[in-house]
């Protein structure tokens, strides 16, 4: 029986996706319904819950690096970009697989929600 998470579908091939990058712990994809012209999420590949489940330090430093590239490869770099990560209902996290937002593409205003 295939588990419910739409992102651990989603890294085995199960649901189209735009990858942008794919390596063996980390995936890279377009999100489906973008809050900026560019708005990429970024998941490990194994199934952790939330940052509160994150116990893998260098994981999550391959994430954020990873971020970094990709808004280099998708010229937001220069003009600014923002990296969320959303932790619980509280957080706005609405899927249960930790996932980094790459927003970029215009201005960002602050406070965001």
């Amino acid at each position: 029986m295939s588990e419910p998470c739409i992102f651990c579908r989603i890294v085995r091939g199960e649901v189209p996706a735009q990858m942008l990058a794919n390596n063996k712990e980390i995936a890279a994809f377009r999100d489906l319904n973008p809050q900026a012209p560019v708005h990429i999420l970024i998941v490990p590949k194994k199934h952790v819950a939330s940052l509160d489940d994150m116990a893998d330090s260098y994981l999550l430093g391959q994430m954020v690096t990873l971020a970094a590239a990709i808004a280099r490869q998708e010229k937001i770099a220069k003009t600014g970009y923002r990296t969320v990560i959303n932790t619980g209902k509280d957080g706005g996290q609405n899927v249960d697989h930790l996932h980094l937002h790459l927003l970029g593409g215009r201005p960002m205003t602050w406070p965001p929600g």
